[in-house]
């Protein structure tokens, strides 16, 4: 026969099963060869020829799928039906998959992973209620008197890192105006970076004692005093306070808050505090409030002055702030055309004609 030993692989395909059979068989029928001795000469044990004889009595020789049917971890049919019984019953109050599984858990009724929730709701056809839409509410309009410029408008809030940070801004040019770092998030605080940022803007003059004063004994001051400039935030305790409407409205200030979960009404100061995170990544680690205010006055100054801001048309928040914005963008209009003729009349310069 001339086969070694080792010859077969582990599977075997059932048509070679079958072959090998039959040279098994004429080799005992025709040579009178013992089973054993010509499975060893094709190379298989011969336990495994008997196996494969009795499997070919039954027409089996067809190698099964290795394992059960289903997976051993498979859920049963009563957890199947026990998902879908939870999800049915607390739906509307567990909007959630993941808190599904948590309450059947409680319930002591089946316990399954979330994800397992997930594909049994799935293949049941049964969808989630989800969280109801929240009633849109129109964004608040700018005071009569607000004008889109620089130095009118201005921005607030905090953002937390090892320690509390608040910044103030100016919505229109994008100038970092000051920044207040502490171990907490109060009124104090927003008293403070406005005092900076009135002095940065040179509008310290608004710092009137004594209407603060009077506005903190309950004295109203006439219309025409009040106000000078609005101050956007969210609606953060800090920002609603008595105290912080007492101090803004003494330096001439008006409250402009944002909608409730809306973000986006404060997407000005947002992108500030993520630039400045993306790019000095080493700010979340320092704890200590000094260190990190020493830090945060290195980078406004770069900031301001020598970082191109896209929203601003790839000006600097100083050049806006104070003016230069729209003579930059000019010129770089202007220079684009000769720039563009200059190249097209060197390379028509070098351009040599073909017979």
């Amino acid at each position: 026969m001339g086969l070694t030993a080792g010859l077969v692989p582990p599977r075997v395909d059932a048509t070679v099963k079958a072959g090998l059979l039959d040279l098994v068989e004429h080799a005992m029928r025709v040579g009178g060869w013992s089973l054993r001795r010509a499975a060893a000469t094709l190379g298989i044990d011969h336990v495994r020829v008997l196996r494969w004889q009795a499997r070919a009595a039954i027409d089996r020789l067809d190698d099964a799928r290795p394992g059960p049917s289903e997976a051993l971890h498979a859920l049963l049919a009563w957890e199947r039906d026990a998902v879908v019984k939870v999800a049915e019953e607390w739906a509307e109050i567990n909007r959630s998959h993941r808190k599904l599984a948590h309450r059947g858990s409680r319930l002591g009724v089946v316990h399954v992973s979330e994800s397992t929730v997930l594909r049994v709701l799935e293949a049941a056809g049964m969808r989630l209620p989800g969280t109801p839409a929240r009633e849109k509410r129109p964004p608040r309009p700018w005071p009569d008197w607000a004008e889109l410029v620089p130095g009118v408008i201005w921005i607030y809030d905090f953002t937390a890192a090892k320690r509390c940070a608040v910044a103030v801004m100016d919505v229109v040019s994008r100038f970092w105006l000051s920044t207040v770092v502490s171990a907490e998030e109060s009124s104090t605080q927003v008293e403070v970076a406005f005092t900076r940022a009135l002095c940065t803007d040179g509008k310290d003059h608004l710092l009137d004692a004594d209407l603060l004063d009077e506005l903190r004994t309950g004295v109203v001051p006439d219309g025409d005093e009040l106000p000078v400039l609005p101050a956007l935030s969210d609606n953060g305790p800090q920002m609603t306070s008595k105290s912080t409407k007492s101090f803004l409205a003494g330096a001439r200030i008006a409250t402009h808050f944002g909608r409730p979960g809306t973000p986006n009404d404060q997407a000005w100061i947002e992108s500030l505090f993520g630039h400045v995170k993306t790019e000095h990544p080493h700010l979340e680690k320092i704890t200590d409030p000094g260190e990190l205010e020493a830090e945060l006055d290195r980078i406004r100054p770069f900031y301001n002055t020598i970082r191109l801001h896209q929203g601003l048309l790839y000006v600097t928040p100083d050049d806006e702030h104070h003016g230069r914005g729209d003579a930059i963008r000019a010129a770089r209009r202007a220079g684009l055309q000769p720039a563009h003729e200059a190249r097209v009349a060197y390379r028509r310069q070098l351009r040599q004609d073909h017979p």
